[in-house]
């Protein structure tokens, strides 16, 4: 399965075909619906039209859950689109917070324990024995001025075969993340 969503993230609309079928679930030849990881929220996608109603990840392949009364096919040629809008509103708030976390752990060496990203806030949780809060002001400078900078943000891959993949920022980072990302820091 190729996942266009690492290759284009701003792609909205893909046309695919389903190769495998069992049930609800589906495997599409190629795909641009991100599917829940590591915090970040699944894109809203749909079918030729369908509702797509959740996902789940095994291995290299995601499996699309339709609803019950599906009439698709193996090897039916469909057109996939995602909500953009929601899409492009989770890759600069899962940006925002992966830089937030790269920020703390560089300088603080705090532990991060928990995420979630989703369209209107992102949350990163760290366990330290004080408030963070004494540190917003520095934390907010060094983002600020990352941002501000409109540095390119390269992705690839770091292990093609088990599709492990990276951000970076040339001078700053090198990060591994398998989430969708925005273009440059001005974009955030």
């Amino acid at each position: 399965m190729k996942k266009i969503f690492w290759d284009n993230p701003y792609q909205s609309t893909l046309q695919t075909k389903i190769l495998y079928l069992q049930g609800q679930e589906f495997v599409p030849e190629e795909t641009i619906a991100y599917s829940f990881s590591g915090g970040q929220e699944s894109d809203k996608a749909w079918v030729d039209g369908v509702e797509i109603l959740g996902s789940r990840m095994e291995g290299p392949l995601i499996f699309y859950h339709l609803p019950e009364n599906h009439s698709f096919l193996v090897n039916q040629k469909v057109t996939m689109t995602i909500d953009w809008p929601r899409r492009y509103r989770l890759m600069r708030l899962h940006f925002a917070a992966e830089l937030i976390l790269e920020l703390i752990t560089r300088k603080y060496c705090l532990l991060k324990i928990g995420a979630h990203i989703s369209e209107l806030k992102a949350r990163i949780d760290f366990q330290s024995e004080q408030n963070i809060s004494v540190i917003f002001e520095e934390l907010l400078k060094a983002y600020s001025t990352i941002i501000y900078s409109d540095a390119p943000i390269e992705k690839g891959f770091t292990d093609v075969q088990n599709q492990r993949r990276f951000w970076k920022i040339d001078g700053f980072a090198e990060v591994p993340c398998g989430g969708t990302h925005v273009r440059s820091t001005a974009e955030v």
